[in-house]
């Protein structure tokens, strides 16, 4: 029998204190799903379960779980520095700590240095096998995997009270997290989930949690967080409408424009899906995924845009996703094309990320890192916003910048920002859209990368960092981690701020990996 343990979890929403607009609003329902996993796994194994989930608006000194033998911390990489310095926290104590999440994922060798263990892949049987160990590691910590991801999840009512929790932090909105699949059918290059196999989840359970939630609001707001939503349209479609009568919930899900045709919008609008977020990524490559074929171009952004618009005779609220700085792009006319697609549909919200090398996260990142193309930025800047840690194959950094700044300004311009005002008719759309783009997402992001271009032009070492002449870090970025982390700045391993950005290209067999079944 196992002895029970006082077990903590922290869920890293955000990597440091945040007083934004949109962080107060929406960062509590942006919990992940798997620390409520784990929490929900170790209490119906017998164990004492205390969980945060840290938006950036509490005090982690007095929100850290008390008196635990064994921590899981749940980490993206943007929030890795401060997991570490958790764990150095807690370590110092003798308390067991434990990194899951995307960051374990990406950057296991790196993280082994300062936790006791490491997760890839986790089901049930993982952390059995950690809670029946649960012991200091040494030096270096243990990597876990299952190989694949676990056939089933805890759903929403057995994860109720973690849910409940962290949503009475989030002070109008409150979005409950599902999941009804796992990995995807496409393999665009850049993702996480290219090489993940895809599976989806319990129909049944699907049904039964929304039944469940319709005892705990009058009207849910459900955010799917599946990779790629709908690939089995008709079984999902049949779950949610067999769960109450049609007007009974809300939902938001990322989906590909492939599956969003006009006959399943329909369904999706019926079954009250209020907001769909399209990967459109670029206008060179994945026509299978935006349903343009072998559609490029200008082409391809008349096709898309006009798919769009019609996405809104359906449902309020769209967020298309681009990739800025992928290989196939070169010269003004990728930016020019999206600007054009603003123009074309002006009522859509766009979301832009810079091409980001995270690790081992996907198979592209291995010829990023024998083209000696990946920068040492630290984990703290990797949010596909701060830092694009890939040389541009087709652009000098100046260039690049100017060009991505024109496009952020012309996004979130006064008239753009009337123009998706006017054309959304609903109000709950419209005033997202205005908060997201006077905040950090659309006026911050314009500042920032603003500053980046001038340090570029006016400081000789902050562009030798960039052209990879140099791996000291500049001041510049140094004292934002300082400032972010704060007190925590002073629990940050020695050395944690460097990583090895090619440490995939790098890694040999591994005797410390050890396959669960």
């Amino acid at each position: 029998m196992t002895k029970k343990l006082r077990v903590g979890i922290i869920d890293l929403v955000c990597k440091g204190p945040t007083n934004t607009l949109w962080g107060k609003i929406m960062y509590a329902n942006l919990a992940s799903i798997m620390p409520q996993v784990i929490a929900t796994w170790c209490e119906q194994a017998g164990h004492e379960v205390s969980m945060i989930c840290y938006t950036g608006r509490e005090d982690l000194t007095k929100e850290l779980p008390e008196n635990v033998d064994i921590v899981f911390i749940s980490s993206f990489t943007q929030a890795a520095l401060l997991a570490y310095s958790i764990s150095n926290y807690f370590r110092t104590k003798g308390v067991v700590t434990v990194l899951g999440g995307p960051h374990a994922r990406c950057y296991p060798d790196d993280s082994l240095q300062y936790f006791d263990y490491v997760l890839g892949f986790t089901n049930q049987t993982t952390i059995s096998e950690i809670l029946e160990d649960c012991q200091p590691q040494g030096q270096e910590g243990m990597y876990l995997t299952s190989g694949k991801q676990p056939h089933s999840l805890p759903g929403v009512r057995e994860r109720w009270k973690y849910i409940e929790a962290t949503l009475k932090k989030a002070p109008l909105l409150k979005i409950v997290p599902m999941i009804g699949s796992m990995g995807c059918p496409y393999t665009c290059s850049f993702c996480i989930d290219s090489t993940v196999p895809y599976q989806p989840l319990s129909f049944q359970l699907i049904k039964e949690d929304l039944q469940f939630l319709l005892t705990k609001f009058k009207k849910p707001m459900i955010a799917w967080h599946d990779p790629n939503f709908g690939v089995r349209f008709q079984e999902s479609m049949d779950a949610v409408a067999a769960a109450a009568k049609p007007g009974s919930f809300s939902f938001v899900a990322e989906s590909s424009l492939s599956i969003i045709t006009e006959k399943h919008l329909k369904v999706f609008k019926e079954n009250g899906f209020t907001a769909l977020l399209p990967g459109v990524e670029t206008w060179y490559e994945l026509g299978g995924k935006s349903r343009t074929a072998k559609t490029t171009g200008e082409e391809k952004v008349k096709q898309v845009a006009e798919h769009v618009n019609m996405i809104f005779d359906y449902v309020p609220y769209v967020q298309t996703n681009f990739v800025m700085g992928l290989d196939s792009d070169a010269g003004a006319e990728p930016f020019e094309l999206t600007k054009k697609f603003i123009d074309l549909s002006p009522n859509a919200f766009p979301g832009y990320s810079l091409l980001t090398c995270f690790g081992e996260a996907a198979p592209l990142n291995l010829g990023y890192q024998r083209e000696g193309r990946v920068l040492p930025f630290p984990f703290h800047f990797l949010n596909n916003h701060l830092a694009m840690n890939i040389k541009p194959k087709n652009y000098e950094w100046v260039d690049f910048y100017d060009k991505v700044i024109d496009l952020t300004e012309y996004s979130f311009s006064p008239r753009a920002i009337y123009r998706r005002w006017k054309n959304n008719k609903n109000t709950t759309a419209r005033w997202m859209n205005v908060m997201r783009a006077v905040s950090s997402e659309g006026y911050g992001r314009m500042r920032f990368y603003r500053q980046v271009r001038e340090n570029l032009v006016n400081d000789s070492s902050f562009r030798a960092y960039f052209e990879g002449e140099t791996n000291e870090l500049p001041e510049f970025y140094v004292n934002i981690i300082k400032k972010d982390l704060g007190i925590w700045y002073e629990w940050l391993p020695k050395g944690a701020i460097q990583h090895n950005p090619n440490a995939y290209l790098d890694k040999q067999a591994d005797k410390r990996i050890v396959e669960v079944a």
